[in-house]
C-alpha cells in the first residue's frame, strides 16, 4: 500500500479539537468514534440529529437550539434544521472581545492595519447603527463592491447583525458582472471603495462605481470606502456618503437580531460563464454550523490561530474565512496580486504575522515551483501547521513540491465544495494521514459517494460526486425562482432526491477522494471519459509549460483532446517539445489522454475567483458565443483560441 507523506504524531493527535469532539459523542455513538474517523464518518451521516446537535453543543453556538434538530429529513431538497432555533450570524462570529488581534489588513503597497477584537466590535457596531438609520431591516439587502479589507467584514457583520443579507463581488469586476449578480437581489445600500492597488498598479474605480449605482434600481444609499484616500467621493459619485462620514462613532453594543436558523444570509453566485450567474442564498445557520464543523474539526483551528485564505470578496473562500472569527482565530487580510514582491508577499507573510493556517490555490502552489521558489530555504515557516487548497484539483507533484520545498510536519489538505454550498464536500482531516494526490476524506455529516452511469456506488472508479442526504448548508434556494424548478434542475434533476455536484470524481483505498475535473469539461475522445485533470497533472510535469487548458474538439462524429499551452518566455513550441509533452502525458496517463493537437497560446482565460474558463475556450474554439464574458477576469484571452487554422483540418 502506497505510504503516507504526512502522519499526524501522537501529541497533535491527542490536542486535535477533533479527537476531543469525538470522546463527548463516543457514547451516543455506541462505537470506537474516537480513534477511527470512518467510524465517525458513518455515524455523523446515519444519525445526523445526534451529531448535528452534539456540534452545535461542541462548538457552542449563540442562540437557542430548539428542541427539534430536523424535520422532513427524509426530503431532498426539503429538509429542515433547527426549525425552532433562533440565532444571529454575526453575534457568533463577534463573540470573542479584548484587546488581542481579530483582523490584520495587508495591501500590495505594503499598508498594514491590525484591528483587535474590541475594535471590530465598537467598528461593527458604528456600521450597524448607521444601516438601522438607513432603513435597513431584515430582509433587506446590502451589497460590496469591496477589495478584502476590513471594511468588507466590517459591513458585512453589521448587515447580518440587523438581519439583513449580504452580497458582494470584487472591484475587478466589469460593470455588467456587477449589474448580473446585484441586479438580481437590489440592494437597499451600496458600499464601494474608490479604488484598489493590484500587480504594481493602482485602479480607479470611481467611474465604475457611479455607472454602477445608476443603473441599479433601489439603491437608497451608496457609501464609499476610501482605500485609495478619495477625500470626497461625492464628487466623483453623486449622492455618495464617505465611509467615515456613514458610521456612527458613539454606538454602544450591538442590537443582535436573533432570527430563524434557515434567515438568509448570504447571496452568492455561480462564475456565470454560460450566462447570467446563478444567484444562489445561503442561510445563517447552516452557514455558521458548517463553517464551525470545517474550521474547528477539519482544520483544528481555534483560539491563537492566525488564519489565512488568498481570496476576493467575489469568492466564497472569503465567506469561508471571515466565519474563522468564530473560533477565535485572527484573520489576515491580503488584497492584491499573490505574486507581488517576486513572489515573496505571501510567504514573507507568514513569517511576519505567525500564520498557522495558511490557504491558497492549486494555482499559487504550481507558480511558486515553476518560478523556482523553494521556501523552506528562503523562509522560516515555524509557525505554519496546515496547509489548506482549493479553486482546482491539487496534482500529486504538488504534493511533493509542498513537502521537499515547504515544510515536511504539515497537514497539507486539498479542499472542494462551491459556491453551490458555501462549504465543502470533501477536505481535511488533522487526524488522518495525507496521502500523495489524494484529498483527505469526506467531510462529517456530509454523505458523499461517487456514483457510476447507473446510480451505484462505486470505489477507485471515477463517476459522478453525490451526496445522497440533507445537509445544513444546502442552499435556501435561488433567487426570483419561487417554486424551486431551477434549483432542482441544477442539482436534483439527475438522480431525484441526490444531489450531483458536478464534479468527476473518485474514491480511493484510504477513503479519500482525487478530483478529476468538472463533469461538463470531461473530455470523451472514442467514448472514453477522461477528466481534465488528469492531463494538467501530466503537464505540469514539463518545465516549459507554464499553465495548460484542454477541450474536447468535436470532429468527424467524435471528439478529439486539443491542448493549448502557455510557455516560459524564450521557449517555442517545436515538434520535439510537443513530442515530449506527449511522451509524458502517454507514459504516466495512457494513449487516450495524449492531446491530438498542442498549440500555444500567449494566456488562458479564467474567472475572477481563478478557475480555468474550460467551456468558455471550448465554445470558443467551436465558433459558439460566450454567453457572459464580464465573468472572465481576462476575457481578451479567448482571441487566442479562435478560428486557428490548426484545428481546422
Amino acid at each position: 500500500m502506497t505510504e503516507p507523506l504526512w502522519t499526524p504524531d501522537a501529541a497533535r493527535l491527542a490536542r486535535a479539537r477533533l479527537t476531543a469532539f469525538a470522546s463527548t459523542v463516543e457514547p451516543a455513538a455506541g462505537a470506537d468514534v474516537a480513534g477511527d474517523y470512518h467510524a465517525l464518518h458513518r455515524w455523523s451521516v446515519t444519525a445526523p440529529e445526534a451529531f448535528w446537535r452534539a456540534l452545535w453543543d461542541f462548538a457552542g453556538v449563540i442562540g437557542d437550539a430548539g428542541d427539534t434538530v430536523l424535520l422532513d429529513g427524509d426530503r431532498f431538497p426539503g429538509a429542515r434544521w433547527f426549525p425552532d432555533a433562533q440565532l444571529n450570524f454575526a453575534e457568533n462570529l463577534l463573540r470573542h472581545r479584548g484587546p488581542q488581534p481579530a483582523i490584520v489588513s495587508l495591501l500590495e503597497n505594503g499598508e498594514r492595519r491590525v484591528l483587535s477584537r474590541d475594535e471590530l466590535y465598537g467598528e461593527v457596531a458604528a456600521v450597524a447603527v448607521a444601516l438601522r438609520g438607513a432603513g435597513v431591516g431584515p430582509g433587506d439587502r446590502v451589497a460590496g463592491f469591496l477589495p478584502n479589507v476590513p471594511e468588507a467584514v466590517i459591513a458585512m457583520l453589521a448587515a447580518a447583525s440587523l438581519g439583513a443579507l449580504w452580497t458582494s463581488c470584487s472591484p475587478d469586476f466589469g460593470v455588467n458582472g456587477v449589474l448580473d449578480r446585484f441586479g438580481q437581489v437590489r440592494p437597499k445600500v451600496l458600499f464601494a471603495v474608490d479604488g484598489y492597488y493590484y500587480n504594481g498598479k493602482t485602479i480607479d474605480c470611481l467611474p465604475r462605481v457611479a455607472e454602477i449605482a445608476a443603473a441599479i434600481d433601489g439603491i437608497e444609499q451608496l457609501v464609499v470606502v476610501p482605500v485609495l484616500g478619495a477625500a470626497d467621493p461625492a464628487a466623483a459619485v453623486p449622492s455618495a456618503r464617505c465611509w467615515t462620514e456613514f458610521r456612527e462613532p458613539a454606538a454602544g453594543a450591538i442590537a443582535f437580531e436573533r432570527l430563524p436558523f434557515d434567515h438568509p444570509l448570504y447571496a452568492l453566485y455561480s462564475s456565470g460563464t454560460t450566462g447570467v450567474p446563478k444567484c444562489i442564498v445561503h442561510g445563517a445557520g447552516g452557514t455558521l454550523l458548517q463553517h464551525l464543523k470545517e474550521h474547528q474539526l477539519h482544520t483544528d483551528l481555534g483560539e491563537g490561530d492566525v488564519f489565512f485564505y488568498f481570496t476576493t470578496c467575489g469568492w466564497m473562500m472569503w465567506n469561508w474565512l471571515v466565519s474563522g472569527l468564530a473560533s477565535g482565530a485572527t484573520l489576515v487580510l491580503y488584497d492584491g496580486s499573490p505574486f507581488a514582491a517576486d513572489g515573496r508577499m505571501l510567504l514573507d507573510a507568514i513569517d511576519r504575522e505567525g500564520i498557522t493556517v495558511f490557504g491558497t490555490s492549486a494555482k499559487y502552489i504550481a507558480a511558486l515551483e515553476k518560478a523556482g521558489h523553494r521556501p523552506r530555504q528562503s523562509h522560516d515557516l515555524g509557525s505554519l501547521r496546515t496547509m489548506l487548497s482549493t479553486g482546482s484539483p491539487l496534482s500529486p507533484e504538488q504534493y511533493d513540491y509542498v513537502y521537499r520545498d515547504f515544510k515536511a510536519d504539515l497537514c497539507l489538505s486539498s479542499i472542494s465544495g462551491g459556491t453551490d454550498i458555501v462549504s465543502c464536500f470533501v477536505g481535511g482531516c488533522p487526524v488522518l494521514p495525507v496521502y500523495r494526490g489524494e484529498i483527505q476524506a469526506a467531510g462529517l455529516g456530509m454523505a458523499v459517494a461517487v456514483w457510476n452511469e447507473a446510480g451505484e456506488a462505486v470505489t477507485e472508479e471515477k463517476g459522478e460526486l453525490v451526496c445522497t442526504r440533507p445537509f445544513p448548508s444546502c442552499p435556501l434556494g435561488f433567487w426570483n425562482d419561487p417554486d424551486g424548478d431551477r434549483f432542482r434542475a441544477a442539482y436534483f434533476d439527475r438522480w431525484p432526491g441526490v444531489w450531483a455536484h458536478g464534479d468527476y470524481a473518485e474514491v480511493t483505498a484510504h477513503g479519500g477522494f482525487i478530483i478529476h475535473g468538472r463533469s461538463d469539461a470531461v473530455l470523451n475522445p472514442g467514448g472514453v471519459r477522461i477528466g481534465t485533470a488528469e492531463i494538467y497533472r501530466q503537464v505540469e510535469r514539463v518545465e516549459e509549460v507554464l499553465e495548460s487548458v484542454v477541450i474536447g474538439q468535436r470532429r468527424d462524429d467524435d471528439v478529439r483532446v486539443v491542448l493549448f499551452v502557455v510557455l516560459r518566455p524564450g521557449v517555442e513550441l517545436d515538434e520535439a517539445l510537443a513530442a515530449r509533452i506527449r511522451a509524458v502525458i502517454r507514459e504516466n496517463a495512457t494513449p487516450r489522454h495524449v492531446p491530438a493537437k498542442i498549440l500555444a497560446v500567449p494566456d488562458i482565460p479564467r474567472t475572477i475567483s481563478g478557475k480555468l474558463a474550460e467551456l468558455a475556450v471550448r465554445s470558443t474554439v467551436h465558433g459558439e458565443p460566450v454567453k457572459n464574458t464580464d465573468a472572465l477576469a481576462n476575457p481578451g484571452a479567448l482571441a487566442a483560441f479562435r478560428d486557428r487554422p490548426e484545428l481546422a483540418d
